[in-house]
């Protein structure tokens, strides 16, 4: 991996979790459960709070974006969620749960000058993204700002990540992995255990079709676990990823890519300490 690809694989790793806090945050529970969404499972929220900046997306339409969901799993939540509440309403209430997070995790935080600072070269990158085929970066991009920079910071940081993401799904057609495949080849280099991308809905019966599929391709073991070859798929993809995610970081040079780096450590620090976030995900972070 080039100096480069590092850096941005880097640089998404310090920023999903700043994303990420908004499907797991009580506050975030408490702001659905306040529009009427049901709160004793996450993916009510989940859905409606990630798919709102299409406006009232269907099934099909999520499922195409989100990628490696179920179909029947999206379709148990989707278009239901937009009778909840109206797109609109979700926005609104996604950027006070966000602010209600990070005020309670961050206290007196939110206005130090290292968030402050983050949030104004995060914003210089995020704006620099080029979007085009890129859906859910569209949408987010095409929010407006929010003033406060915690708020501004959490949203640049939902803008690059939904551009790398719709830049990895692309990366998985592109190697001819559909949803549930995409989520075996990844298990098979151990990404993280087969158990945790039971979260996205698929059953065992698709799960093992998957799998019979893959060997048919010599990409996995008998087992389940990667081939030579099934490696060299995933790493291509990962690197296509990290490709597709790196124009807009031209915009930070050296100088400023450190001090981005640094003024985001507290934040980070105070995230990932916080508890609220899983130790194993189906993103993979820190095992590819």
């Amino acid at each position: 991996m080039s100096d480069e690809l590092g850096f941005v694989r880097r640089m998404w790793h310090l920023l999903e979790p700043l994303h990420a806090l908004v499907y797991f945050a009580p506050e975030s529970f408490e702001r659905a459960a306040a529009l009427g969404y049901g709160t004793d499972e996450r993916w009510p929220s989940y859905f409606a709070w990630r798919a709102a900046p299409l406006g009232e997306a269907g099934a099909d339409r999520v499922a195409s974006t989100f990628h490696s969901f179920s179909p029947a799993m999206i379709d148990r939540y989707v278009p239901a969620v937009w009778t909840v509440a109206a797109p609109d309403a979700v926005l609104e209430a996604r950027t006070r749960a966000v602010d209600r997070a990070y005020r309670a995790l961050l206290g007196d935080g939110v206005g130090a000058e290292g968030l402050r600072e983050a949030s104004v070269l995060a914003r210089r990158v995020a704006e620099a993204a080029d979007a085009t085929g890129r859906p859910l970066a569209a949408a987010n991009a095409a929010l407006a700002w929010p003033d406060a920079p915690h708020l501004a910071l959490w949203h640049a940081a939902t803008v690059l990540r939904e551009h790398r993401g719709d830049g990895h799904v692309a990366a998985l057609v592109e190697a001819g992995l559909d949803p549930v495949e995409s989520l075996v080849s990844f298990a098979a280099v151990g990404a993280a255990r087969p158990e945790v991308f039971e979260s996205r809905g698929w059953t065992g019966e698709e799960w093992e079709a998957a799998r019979g599929r893959l060997a048919d391709r010599g990409l996995v073991e008998a087992d389940g676990t990667a081939t030579v070859a099934g490696r060299a798929l995933r790493a291509e993809v990962e690197r296509r990823t990290d490709e597709s995610a790196a124009g807009p970081w031209a915009v930070l040079g050296d100088v400023d890519r450190e001090r981005l780096v640094e003024s985001l450590g507290a934040v980070w620090l105070e995230v990932i300490g916080s508890g609220l976030l899983p130790s194993e995900t189906t993103l993979g972070i820190g095992k590819v």
